[in-house]
């Protein structure tokens, strides 16, 4: 090998190290920031996610705080849905509309049918509404059946860790809570990722490095597939 091929061999290998210098210190970098923007909804999701993990066997506490109450109708009472909700986020003094509603036609009794006396008039069942009101900390369910003069109100108020279990599902959340969630997720992925790639580049036991990313990728999908 002559001087000049040497010195070219050596100056694409520094080079290469080089190249590969500036993507580490940007992986890292880039891993960082990353692992910055969602340290505080981390340590909450761990925290919600460890006492959902574990609330059925060690029987945790929710602090739930449940009241029930009648609210009467005014005269002449709203007559369909939309106004329905409308009046009770005013009687409520919520803050905004209902997160949730359910609407549930008036239909024949179906258990009636079998006892019905020939040309009896059929049974059914009034029209059902249900509203959902409140957020994480709070729930308020409006229970109405249409022709009743009042409406059925229950209210749950959670404790501290009920009420981060909720935010954790999404429970009474807006729009924009979703969203930084989605980018928490978004997040996880990228050091997921980017923490695998700085081992391959940093570290010259790859093998030891690809064996046990390989067994938890087994273990994963195992327990995955034997709760199928």
């Amino acid at each position: 090998m002559t001087n000049d091929e040497h010195t070219s061999g050596h100056a694409q290998r520094v080079q290469s190290h080089q190249r590969r210098t500036k993507v580490v210190q940007w992986i890292r970098r880039t891993h960082g920031w990353f692992g910055l923007w969602g340290a505080m909804l981390g340590l909450m999701f761990g925290f919600s996610g460890i006492w959902l993990n574990h609330r059925n066997v060690m029987k945790l506490p929710q602090s739930l705080e449940r009241t029930r109450a009648q609210l009467a109708l005014p005269d002449p009472a709203p007559d369909t849905p939309e106004a329905m909700a409308h009046w009770l986020q005013q009687a409520l003094r919520t803050d905004g509309p209902p997160r949730a509603t359910r609407i549930e036609p008036s239909r024949p009794v179906a258990w009636a049918d079998k006892n019905k006396e020939p040309g009896a008039p059929a049974l059914t069942q009034p029209a059902h509404w249900t509203f959902t009101f409140g957020g994480p900390d709070e729930i308020v369910q409006a229970d109405y059946w249409q022709g009743n003069r009042s409406v059925g109100v229950n209210t749950t108020r959670n404790g501290f860790v009920a009420t981060l279990t909720n935010m954790h599902k999404g429970g009474g959340m807006p729009l924009a809570w979703i969203l930084l969630v989605d980018t928490l997720a978004g997040s996880l992925i990228f050091l997921s990722i980017s923490g695998l790639a700085l081992w391959m580049l940093t570290h010259r036991r790859r093998g030891v490095g690809l064996a046990i990313f390989g067994v938890s990728a087994a273990t994963l999908l195992a327990i995955a597939l034997s709760a199928l």
